[in-house]
């Protein structure tokens, strides 16, 4: 399947797969306060938040806990803008997951003697695995008007 915008996304089944958040139970919710931002940045954060909200990746909610900020950062090519949120606060009430990390020249020697290599990337892959229901309140996060899930 090809996808060329979120719409053509169908995501995966969270029957097959949902990502859980593990927060330390002794850890309290904690709302980050509103950061202002210049009239031409809440434009570049209104256009994304805008399309995740058509695609429904988003939604909106009327009350959270747990509440954090919207950050932009400036892609390679300068003239784009990436917006991410400021998850900062909830991963320090989560423990860390100690997964070891493959070694890249075990990665390289793998592909040696072959004759074709081929990648798949996935389309906004950030979306693709949907967030457990008990856990997406812990996602919130806070634009000019809204809080966000």
């Amino acid at each position: 399947m090809f996808a060329w915008s979120p719409s053509d996304m169908p995501g995966i089944d969270p029957n097959i797969i949902c990502h859980r958040l593990h927060v330390n139970p002794a850890c309290k919710p904690v709302a980050q306060k509103r950061r202002n931002f210049a009239p031409k940045r809440v434009a570049i954060i209104e256009v994304e938040i805008d399309k995740l909200l058509a695609t429904g990746f988003i939604e909106e909610v009327s009350y959270s806990e747990w509440l954090a900020n919207v950050v932009i950062v400036a892609k390679q090519e300068k003239s784009e803008w990436r917006v991410c949120v400021d998850y900062t606060d909830l991963n320090k009430a989560c423990p860390k997951n100690n997964f070891p990390l493959s070694r890249i020249d075990q990665l390289v020697d793998s592909t040696s003697g072959n004759q074709l290599l081929s990648f798949m990337d996935a389309y906004s892959g950030y979306n693709q695995i949907l967030m457990h229901e008990d856990d997406k309140a812990k996602t919130s996060f806070i634009r000019e008007r809204d809080i966000l899930l």
